[in-house]
């Protein structure tokens, strides 16, 4: 090659380039200036499967790109979403699902109920290894087949009629079950789809989905970018474009807001007092507990004494001192603004009592207790609860306590395969009805990681799940958190939390709910703001 030549190839090399990088420069102007909504996760999404998923990081994600039968109103009541509607017969025990025809997948087939059907029993398939499997066990033969007592997933009572009438069959009434058709789990899937891409039926090259958002990218521990569905049934959202950044430091996203590269943020506890009359908060009532477990396997906790003890020893009413966000401490299970909420159940602070317990148990000091590790998710409020629990711990008990944290997927994966003495979880309302909290400890719930297991409480909770009368209802709950939280006690309640947010302003239609609920697809720039771009 002479060169001539080989200068006209590097001038041409160079001009393509440079066009390159005014197409990407004009790329990312024009993203920059769509309809973009902007968030953190605290974490990478541990699994994009709706059959698998527990966790609010993974579950925020779906529950934008999906939708179920039903959804929720303003007033957390479900009405129908990709059903048209439901009728109910037997006294409560069957509900034919009538689907509507305009709902399609991204790819552009109908969602029927044979994907319900499908995606409802790869849930209760005990291959599948849900933890969410118990949701929904008031299914007929659901629990005998997730336990491989029934191996013919036919006699399971969820039946697709034709493509677009499901028939459920319930053991017995639940008077919360047309909530349940509103959770993640409960999602329709492709059978064909999940069978040819196995594993990887979620990554964004094989994702097809039927709600308001499309995957549109995911850079691990980065972020994940939804793009808007255009063929959405309820037609297509405002918002072109939807990013979840990754970023697991609270005051690392409260600077990122400030920056504006994020639109909605949680505050930490440190900025609380900073922000709580800035224009852009907002405190709002949050249907979530937050506890301790016990893993009753392991001493000196295989002790109820000693679960006790522990929690006694602990006065919550330091907790919403140090958080300064609106906390409630609680020694009952049930949330404050839910049905059956009892403040008055639970054991109260007796560092006393806890003393003389822990006496009865064997050790009459502290220093004659086996070592003890209390473990949570890395987190700057985990951190300041747990700091604070230790030293109570230590000054009312005279146990000194090691704390261990783990980034959220190792934590996951330590709480299944070898939960801890002590370990530290929340639980957000799934459906606005006690049974949701409740129904979380029985001996088959796949996430109840304490390894205990009561049968008078078991049967309290399905009986609460019939009980029409509400009286009656109210005394069963009662007497099952009684057994929670005071005779066996496997966990000890520590508050409820509450919502505190910034929003950008510029945005509207973000409903906050006291389930925190995210359905982005109701949320679109102000009109003033529109004009601007």
């Amino acid at each position: 090659m002479n060169q001539k030549m080989k200068w006209c190839l590097v001038g041409l090399f160079c001009l393509s380039l440079f066009f390159f990088v005014v197409q990407q420069k004009n790329k990312e102007k024009a993203q920059a200036f769509s309809a973009t909504f902007r968030m953190n996760l605290i974490a990478e999404p541990p699994t994009l499967d709706w059959s698998l998923a527990t966790d609010n990081v993974s579950i925020r994600v779906i529950e934008n790109l999906m939708e179920g039968l039903a959804e929720y109103d303003a007033a957390l009541q479900p009405i129908p979403a990709v059903a048209d509607r439901w009728e109910v017969s037997d006294k409560g025990r069957t509900y034919l699902f009538h689907l509507r025809k305009d709902v399609f997948w991204s790819d552009g087939k109908p969602v029927t109920a044979h994907d319900f059907e499908y995606a409802w029993k790869r849930l209760l398939n005990p291959k599948t290894a849900s933890e969410y499997a118990y949701f929904l066990f008031d299914i007929e033969n659901a629990a005998e087949y997730n336990a491989g007592v029934i191996q013919d997933s036919k006699r399971v009572g969820v039946e697709a009629l034709d493509d677009f009438t499901l028939r459920v069959s319930l053991k017995k009434p639940a008077v919360y079950f047309p909530s349940i058709t509103t959770f993640t789990a409960t999602y329709p899937q492709r059978k064909d789809l999940i069978e040819r891409y196995g594993d990887h039926w979620t990554d964004p090259a094989h994702l097809v989905t039927n709600g308001p958002f499309l995957l549109d990218e995911w850079r691990h521990e980065y972020r994940l970018t939804l793009i808007a569905n255009e063929t959405y049934y309820a037609g297509r959202p405002s918002l072109d474009r939807v990013v979840f950044y990754v970023v697991s430091e609270e005051t690392t996203a409260l600077t990122l807001y400030e920056t504006g590269d994020l639109d909605r943020v949680s505050l930490p506890p440190i900025a609380i007092l900073q922000y709580q009359h800035h224009p852009d908060y907002l405190r709002a009532p949050f249907l979530r507990g937050y506890y301790y477990g016990f893993n009753v396997e392991k001493a000196p906790f295989n002790d109820a004494r000693m679960r006790q003890a522990f929690s006694m020893a602990i006065d919550r009413t330091e907790i919403p001192r140090i958080l300064k966000g609106g906390e409630l401490p609680a020694t009952s299970w049930i949330p404050a603004g839910m049905f059956a909420h009892n403040p008055k159940i639970g054991l109260s602070f007796d560092p006393e009592k806890a003393r003389r317990l822990m006496s009865e148990a064997g050790y009459t000091q502290g220093s004659e207790v086996p070592p003890i590790t209390l473990s949570f998710n890395t987190d700057p409020t985990n951190t300041l609860i747990a700091e604070n629990i230790q030293a109570q711990w230590k000054k009312n008990l005279g146990v000194s306590v090691l704390i261990d944290n783990m980034e959220w997927k190792v934590y996951l994966r330590q709480l299944k395969e070898n939960t801890p003495q002590v370990f530290r979880l929340g639980w957000g309302a799934d459906y606005p009805d006690p049974d949701n909290f409740m129904n979380l400890f029985t001996s088959t719930s796949g996430n109840n990681y304490t390894q205990w297991g009561n049968v008078e409480y078991d049967r309290l909770i399905s009986e609460g799940a019939s009980e029409p009368d509400v009286s009656k209802r109210v005394a069963i709950y009662d007497a099952a958190q009684r057994i929670l939280t005071e005779s066996d006690t496997p966990i000890i309640p520590l508050f409820f939390a509450s919502q505190n947010l910034l929003i950008r302003p510029v945005f509207e239609g973000l409903q906050v709910n006291a389930m925190d609920l995210l359905h982005l697809k109701k949320v679109r720039l102000k009109s003033t703001q529109k004009e601007k771009f």
